[in-house]
């Protein structure tokens, strides 16, 4: 919980950076989201294996170095190099941070004397990462003995030395963070927290305190993750509910029709990868450079629900967030423009976020979900989230919930389903952990800056 008084500082967005399964620029999220075209595509090599034809893959970004955006050549030099240090979530994650520094106008230049370098910081969401079996074939294959069987007492002479020593700095969920601040020479407060997918609203959450409480006047704040893994999806698959999808390579459309958040027929999550980061900034910093706000953070909150058998309760854990923003910001549940649900597209979850949204804020609140566009993005979803939604504040109109075509009559929501569908003023961002730890953020447009 954040408590605000009247001399607390204001906290506003000043820019954005994304890559998604809709593309690596705000402009091509936005016009998949008014399209209503979804990112979910058919899943291919190497992933035959997974259970599940489709996926959110984000398929624009390459890890090329042209992804991160322009670049000053000395420091593009210095990122290409750390490229090889660096497994796709945490390039992602360091390329929409960069994305953002660079929407936002925000120097960073060694040469600019007016950098407060140690009232700067970088605060982090991100998955626990774990190691592609790649990493550790040719230490294996070594240890294979004349029947090919593997013989573990090879392994200290004959197998390690054939692992790369700096395999394990590419898949430390701190790496984002600290990526970012290294490049950037930045000395500022430094954080990173793995809460799946809790972490990109825990994340703006802990900004929001860091620069209320005056210890930074920037924070660079992101969330990066992925649910696609050759390994880890296959853990997924055993725990939770996920949609197989369809595949028809006549009608590619097919495969967008996998994620159904509030739909009578929904099956489950689609896998999905991307990062999303925001620069946060004090209302008194943005306005010394002249920097535009494109949002204000009022309130982040957090709760964590479940029995002694470790049973989650979605519903009370979302409960609490809700009114934990509404005592923070002193709104009242009509105030609320829309929100944008964590929208999973499984049974269960889906309905009690939507029995926690119609206990809360009522019946009549509009609520979106962007996942029926882009899947579980795992820690970096709320991020990318939340930039969805400022993107429909600026131009004025809701994006639409694609999918939910029979909506379920127990989850008892207004799910956006048509177009022209005013935002408000400002918007509940919702995220939840399969374990029942939920966060939420509350975002108003530049007015609540004044």
């Amino acid at each position: 919980m954040t408590n605000m008084s009247d001399e607390t500082p204001k906290v506003v967005v000043t820019g954005y950076g994304v890559i998604s399964p809709l593309g690596n620029s705000a402009d091509s999220v936005w016009q998949a989201l008014q399209s209503g075209r979804s990112g979910i595509t058919a899943l291919g090599s190497p992933y035959e294996h997974l259970p599940t034809k489709v996926a959110g893959q984000a398929r624009e970004f390459t890890g090329d170095i042209a992804n991160f955006g322009e670049l000053e050549k000395t420091l593009q030099r210095t990122v290409k190099k750390g490229l090889k240090l660096m497994c796709r979530d945490i390039q992602m994650g360091v390329a929409a941070a960069q994305l953002a520094i660079n929407h936002a106008q925000l120097s960073t230049a060694p040469t600019d004397p007016d950098v407060r370098r140690d009232r700067i910081g970088v605060l982090f969401g991100c998955d626990h990462i774990l190691s592609i079996p790649d990493e550790f074939v040719d230490g294996v294959k070594a240890c294979l003995d004349a029947d090919g069987n593997f013989d573990f007492n090879l392994w200290p002479e004959k197998g390690l030395p054939k692992v790369d020593p700096l395999w394990l700095l590419k898949y430390l969920p701190n790496m984002p963070a600290c990526h970012v601040a290294i490049y950037h020479d930045l000395h500022g407060p430094n954080n990173s927290l793995t809460v799946r997918e809790a972490s990109s609203n825990m994340a703006i959450s802990e900004a929001l305190c860091t620069l209320a409480r005056g210890s930074a006047d920037v924070m660079i704040v992101g969330g990066t993750g992925s649910r696609i893994h050759t390994s880890r999806s296959v853990h997924l698959a055993l725990q939770e509910q996920i949609a197989v999808g369809e595949v028809d390579a006549a009608n590619p459309s097919v495969s967008g029709r996998a994620c159904r958040p509030f739909d009578s027929h929904r099956s489950g999550m689609v896998l999905a990868e991307g990062a999303g980061a925001m620069i946060l900034e004090t209302r008194e910093h943005a306005s010394r450079r002249g920097a535009p706000i494109l949002g204000t953070i009022l309130a982040g909150a957090s709760a964590a629900v479940a029995d002694s058998r470790g049973v989650p309760n979605y519903r009370r854990a979302f409960e609490i967030v809700l009114k934990s923003l509404l005592q923070q910001s002193g709104l009242q549940p009509a105030d609320i423009g829309h929100v944008n649900a964590h929208g999973l597209g499984t049974t269960s979850c889906d309905q009690q976020e939507a029995e926690a949204i119609a206990a809360v804020l009522g019946r009549e609140v509009p609520v979106v979900a962007a996942k029926s566009y882009i899947g579980n993005l795992g820690a970096g979803g709320g991020m990318v989230e939340a930039i969805a939604s400022l993107l429909s504040m600026q131009h004025g109109t809701l994006f639409r919930t694609i999918n939910c075509e029979q909506p379920d009559p127990a989850c008892p929501i207004n799910v956006v389903t048509t177009q022209d569908i005013a935002p408000g003023r400002c918007f509940v961002s919702l995220s939840i952990t399969p374990q029942g730890q939920a966060s939420a953020v509350l975002v108003g447009d530049a007015s609540f800056a004044a």
